[in-house]
């Protein structure tokens, strides 16, 4: 169980703050909640206590996470496929994963996609959520600011 302060991270929306820990009822039945601030995007979400395992609420990465996901995004691509849908889905469910690595990996194999030749519609916002959720992340793990962090990304990247 977490508490209030811990820094944590929400799959499919980033990394955030646990600011409260409330009692409130939704459609007719009270539960436990972890009031959660998202820094990036300043947004306020409730999570169900008795659902963060499935959710799969997670603590923010540490220093050696940090230069893990560096080393990452400075990788050569991996091979994706040239099927825009099978692509398409396989990243989804890496970042659906809410493990960091695989989002980072996401994050760098569509940005040298796009270098190489430029990304669908449905890419392009894919690249955007996921650099979202990879921010938020190392922002909160290095104590930066947000553009700080997004220029640690794209340095990275080259």
């Amino acid at each position: 169980m977490f508490k209030i302060g811990d820094r944590v991270v929400y799959p499919m929306h980033g990394a955030g703050v646990i600011e409260a820990i409330e009692e409130k009822e939704v459609l007719g039945e009270k539960k436990q909640y972890y009031i959660l601030r998202l820094p990036v995007g300043d947004m306020k979400v409730m999570i169900p206590i008795d659902n963060c395992q499935e959710i799969g609420l997670r603590e923010v990465i540490d220093g050696a996470g940090v230069q893990k996901v560096m080393g990452i995004l400075k990788q050569k691509s991996s091979s994706m496929s040239t099927n825009w849908n099978r692509r398409y889905r396989a990243n989804l469910e890496k970042i659906r994963s809410g493990d960091i690595y695989e989002v980072a990996e996401v994050v760098r194999n569509l940005i040298k996609r796009d270098k190489e030749k430029s990304l669908s519609s449905g890419e392009r916002k894919m690249l955007d959520n996921a650099r979202q959720i990879l921010i938020s992340e190392l922002a909160l793990a290095t104590e930066l600011e947000e553009d700080k962090a997004q220029s640690l990304v794209d340095s990275a990247v080259g």
